[in-house]
């Protein structure tokens, strides 16, 4: 039988008014007059309708992070590069989201681990004047975005919980514009400021906690180069208690006596989830984005890749992990000995997973590969030949497109290459990312070492006082990624308490106390 479903819903004005109206366009043009409308242009420029139901918070972030201009790093479709609410799953799987919604929480770990700057704010802290002063303050310019968590039927709307942008505010009248990303159903329209402060002043029912705002705005500082950690698979929790709770435990109950028994004792076994924590950042092009020559843009990127990787393998401690890794791989052309847990193998299926992160695949746990015979040099015109290669990828059978990356200059005198899964000689390699792991993990973690002077050579060896400047940007990432991801942890688990904080406030009251070394 067939359903007769809906079209659109007739917007309740009183309370709202419609942004079309004539009353709307009025309120339009006195509150441009006013200099609170700047950030209408940009929002509505990449203004965008929820592709399922449940997507109005994915929606919401897609639309704020195009108007940022923020580089998702991942193709769309085609050879473009594009937020769309169908890519945001990397701290929730969109199978689950589509069938029950997403948190405010989830939505903040959304917004950070696609390289925005955000604060939270929920309406237990915070007074209806702050909130009226940061509305001011954003729609004043286009350095920052509101998305606001508020229920529907408050403006005696059909619905529940919703999230979406605010596009400006008039100051005489106090309304705020809300871009409703559920176009197929309500409008834009203006609302009285108290009434969405009252709206959003309700409780989650899935949480248990207060709704509110969040304010989105770019990074000062540049995302990862080399690698990021991300919350999207469901072991994400293990890993994070794995590095913040039992490595400092192993550390403690061993009576470790040199460098490379504390690299054994802290990644003999860790969690196999590790694997699907740690993605590579690489750059793929399709086959279609023309010819063998690279443009400026990939040459700068790349280069930058191919500098950071150059400061890692200039370290000490790369040098102690290259030596253990020599204890633990018996042979260059053998598969990686020992159970499949043991972090050398993790670290070395981190290429493959990473072009896996770029393509948009993320159905399948299996590594890619590269097609034999694939691999070649690009060169530019007129230059010497840029030191990365290009393989094509295959996955299910189905071609994929060309993977850019760095090549490894590891020599195998001094650590095999990995020939695991199509992945021989090129970045990243196991030293690689255990490498900046390591330099990641909190400075408590090595207190609980019984030798004070191996104490005391670790901790100099992991210290990122005197590395190079963009070799401490990628660690200083990892760290306060890291960070998130344990403090994630360790509330989620008990209370979700980690809700009622904002990222930013938590992240620089570790700076204060010196738990992260930040420049």
């Amino acid at each position: 039988m067939a359903v007769a479903g809906f079209y659109r819903r007739a917007l309740p004005s009183p309370p709202a008014i419609e942004f079309a109206s004539p009353q709307g366009k009025q309120l339009f043009t006195e509150a441009l007059e006013g200099g609170t409308m700047d950030s209408f242009f940009k929002l509505i420029s990449y203004y965008q309708t929820q592709s399922e139901p449940a997507y109005c918070g994915l929606a919401s972030l897609a639309m704020v992070l195009n108007a940022l201009a923020i580089d998702p790093g991942r193709t769309w479709k085609g050879p473009w590069r594009w937020f769309d609410d169908s890519m945001l799953d990397c701290c929730e799987p969109l199978v689950k989201i589509k069938e029950k919604g997403i948190t405010f929480g989830k939505v903040a770990c959304l917004a950070h681990c696609n390289a925005a700057k955000v604060e939270t704010f929920r309406t237990n802290e915070i007074t209806v004047d702050g909130f009226r002063r940061f509305v001011v303050s954003c729609n004043s310019s286009e350095d920052c975005y509101i998305i606001s968590s508020y229920h529907r039927g408050t403006f005696k709307q059909t619905g529940s919980g919703h999230f979406s942008p605010i596009g400006g505010y008039h100051a005489g009248k106090d309304m705020v514009l809300i871009l409703d990303v559920a176009r197929f159903k309500y409008p834009p329209h203006w609302v009285p400021l108290e009434l969405l402060w009252e709206a959003m002043n309700t409780i989650d029912e899935a949480t248990g906690h207060h709704r509110g705002f969040m304010i989105l705005s770019r990074l000062d500082k540049a995302s990862s180069i080399l690698y990021t950690l991300t919350c999207r698979h469901e072991g994400w929790s293990s890993v994070a208690n794995y590095l913040s709770a039992d490595v400092p435990h192993l550390l403690k109950s061993e009576d470790v006596k040199d460098v490379e028994e504390v690299l054994s004792v802290v990644f003999k076994s860790p969690p196999t989830d590790l694997r699907e924590f740690i993605k590579w950042v690489a750059e793929v092009r399709r086959q279609d984005d023309g010819g063998i020559v690279l443009s400026e843009e990939e040459k700068g990127r790349l280069s930058i890749k191919e500098e950071v990787l150059k400061q890692v393998r200039g370290t000490e401690l790369f040098k102690y992990v290259t030596r253990w890794l020599i204890s633990e791989i018996s042979t260059c052309k053998g598969s990686i000995s020992g159970h499949n847990n043991e972090l050398p193998e993790i670290a070395a299926n981190t290429c493959c997973q990473g072009a896996k992160l770029f393509t948009g695949n993320f159905s399948s746990l299996d590594c890619m590969v590269f097609k034999k015979g694939g691999v070649k040099f690009l060169k530019s015109d007129g230059e010497k030949p840029v030191s990365i290669v290009s393989g094509t990828l295959f996955t299910d059978s189905s071609e994929q497109g060309d993977i850019l990356v760095p090549l490894s200059q590891t020599e195998a005198s001094s650590l095999c290459d990995l020939d695991q899964n199509g992945c021989h000689g090129f970045h990243p390699s196991a030293g690689d990312v255990l490498t900046v792991l390591i330099f990641s993990l909190h400075q408590n973690t090595w207190s609980s070492i019984k030798d004070e002077k191996l104490q005391a050579e670790i901790n100099s060896l992991v210290s990122v006082d005197n590395v190079p400047h963009l070799l401490q940007e990628e660690v200083l990432f990892w760290i306060s990624l890291s960070f998130f991801h344990s403090f994630l942890f360790q509330f989620d688990s008990k209370l979700n308490c980690y809700h009622n904080m904002n990222f930013t406030s938590y992240f620089c009251f570790l700076v204060t106390k010196n738990y992260i070394p930040w420049k």
